[in-house]
């Protein structure tokens, strides 16, 4: 049974991701150490002994859709409403609207335990979150003032509408139209797939929000606009009022999160007895500026699905250790017991176990430092505040595409410790990996998370912020060569060599972007992504090997150091060396 690692991530946040410097400056206001373990121990507490339980209901029931209405599994909605009831919907959101207004470390902090706990059942708050910063970023008073105190406290929930039958990644190709109205509002026509959350019985209201294609708007993503589209409207007073013009037609039949209704939504069918057609929609932002709208929600989205991959490489990981320590098997050569030994002494399922912690702790430092530079950024100004942005833009991409795979990997080994019985759905280790192979696909496919990191966010300042970002890992490797820790091997050489890899093939990519070799630069963006993160992940193990003292953090470094970093090398091949390949090899 998973239990939240409430240390390691209070470790990890104040330790490696700067939560601990920040507070000493004053950047987050009164917010203390003292508070900060408090919130993540009851937020540990919730998910370990509320959310964890209700995780193979979710599966094995799923979401159930009839006449139009989705019930979620046994359990889940009055486990909703005790997390609503317990604020934990509002830890980030404004505080003019209810919130508390707590950093975004904290919040990814909290999203790591709520999807380790059941991922299916965080997928719905964590969209709502998202919907929350795109209407207090863009929206009317008026539209803020009537919809963001139920959207932050949880009472309404939220969901982000992009995706249709031919308009997946290539939103430009969207078809959904709309059309102004005499009273200034505007009436929504089309169909949207995949809408997580689209229909459910959690709470009495869902603000949808929709992108959408005027009749005289530019071609392409120019002529997107983004506009609220509540399930009920909502009177003056607060009230709900009719039911509006949306409904959901079907729920889809998944490999996993089975629990999340992952709907397909009808805009203007005419449903509404003694209505006119169309669903009832007000404008976010401005006309045909929509799609800059929806990215304030998915940039933070993409990191919060980072985040689900850190949380199900966790519970996946708790869950081989477990079993490696009672199932035995054969005799390891080190037990004298006389008797078979648990399969966690064999050195094949230790380096499996030892292989999926590293991953899981690279991949949390590099989102929690991401999550850092979103909330430096905001409580900074001028030059200090752009290049926080700056971080976090680099750092986005890495997180979220780094994260999911080794969700996925880590999942996968799991199943591999439990041997057969990881195949089959009893122990539990199969549902991980079938939630998690979603995460590399939604919110941006990791494929295009490495275009966006060399094409948009490498140039950044002219190459400088990644450069920049180079230097401090090279200092975090000079400070574990310094530190004279013992037992650390060769793990402040092996890092070096690989953040050398990294450097160099950074400044390969930066050269062929310059020089107009796009194409040369997009075939090695996947490699360069796993490069990146590895020798980033490295170095923030290094870091917490350095600031723990601890022998444990110190031999999981030498570890990553020696068994894992020496990909590096590959990868950084495969960046300069593979585009010629690639171009020539034919596919039958």
């Amino acid at each position: 049974m998973y239990r939240a690692p409430v240390e390691e991530i209070g470790f990890t946040l104040k330790k490696v991701a700067g939560l601990d410097k920040a507070l000493a400056g004053g950047r987050f206001g009164d917010l203390s150490a003292d508070l900060v373990d408090a919130i993540l121990e009851e937020a540990g507490r919730f998910a370990s002994d509320e959310i964890t339980p209700l995780r193979k209901v979710g599966d094995e029931q799923g979401a159930r859709l009839k006449d139009g209405a989705v019930t979620m599994p046994d359990g889940w909605k009055e486990l909703y409403r005790r997390w609503m009831e317990g604020g934990w919907n509002a830890v980030s959101g404004p505080v003019d609207y209810g919130g508390q207004g707590l950093p975004t470390m904290l919040s990814v902090a909290t999203l790591e335990m709520w999807n380790s706990g059941a991922m299916a059942f965080a997928l719905g708050p964590t969209l709502t979150m998202g919907a929350v910063e795109a209407i207090d970023k863009h929206a009317t008073e008026e539209l803020k003032a009537l919809y963001l105190p139920k959207l932050v406290s949880g009472e309404w929930m939220g969901t982000m509408n992009l995706t249709e039958p031919q308009a997946g990644s290539d939103l430009g190709a969207l078809r959904t139209r709309a059309e102004r109205a005499a009273d200034g509002t505007y009436r929504i026509f089309g169909q949207k797939i995949f809408i997580t959350y689209g229909e459910h019985d959690f709470t009495d209201n869902i603000v949808h929000l929709v992108l959408a294609r005027l009749p005289d708007a530019p071609a392409g993503t120019r002529g997107i606009s983004l506009f609220l589209v509540p399930k009920f409207l909502v009177n003056p007073d607060g009230a709900l009022g009719r039911r509006n013009d949306v409904f959901c037609a079907s729920i889809e039949e998944k490999l996993g999160i089975h629990g999340s209704p992952t709907c397909t939504m009808i805009y203007g069918d005419g449903s509404v007895p003694g209505e006119e057609k169309g669903a009832v929609g007000w404008l976010v932002g401005e006309e045909n500026r929509g799609l800059a709208c929806m990215f304030t929600m998915m940039n933070n989205a993409r990191l919060a699905v980072g985040m689900q991959g850190v949380a199900i490489a966790e519970a996946a990981f708790q869950k081989a250790l477990a079993y490696a320590q009672e199932r035995r098997q054969g005799r390891a050569d080190e037990d004298t017991s006389g008797q078979m030994s648990p399969i966690v002494l064999h050195a094949d399922i230790r380096r499996t176990l030892l292989t999926m912690q590293a991953l899981t702790r690279a991949a949390r430092a590099i989102s929690y430092s991401c999550a850092h530079a979103i909330d430096m950024a905001r409580v900074s100004e001028g030059d200090e505040a752009r290049r926080w942005q700056e971080r976090a833009g680099l750092l986005t991409p890495v997180a979220k595409a780094f994260s999911t795979d080794i969700g996925v990997e880590v999942a996968s080994m799991g199943v591999q410790v439990h041997g057969g019985m990881g195949y089959i759905e009893e122990t539990g280790a199969a549902q991980l990996l079938r939630d998690a192979r979603i995460a590399p696909i939604y919110e941006g496919t990791n494929g295009i998370q490495a275009i966006d990191l060399v094409v948009r966010k490498l140039p950044l300042s002219g190459g400088e912020q990644v450069k920049g970002y180079i230097d401090e890992l090279r200092a975090d490797i000079e400070a574990l060569r310094t530190s004279n820790l013992p037992g650390l091997g060769r793990s402040a050489e092996r890092l070096a060599r690989s953040l050398d890899d990294l450097s160099s093939a950074t400044g390969w990519m930066l050269r062929a972007l310059s020089d107009g070799r796009t194409s040369e630069a997009l075939a090695g963006a996947t490699p360069y992504l796993r490069l990146f993160a590895l020798v980033a992940g490295g170095a923030y193990l290094a870091r917490a090997a350095v600031v723990s003292g601890s022998g444990g953090k110190a031999a999981l470094c030498r570890f990553f150091a020696e068994n894992l970093a020496p990909e590096t090398a590959a990868l950084k091949d495969q960046v300069v060396e593979g585009a010629e390949s690639l171009a020539a090899a034919e596919i039958a």
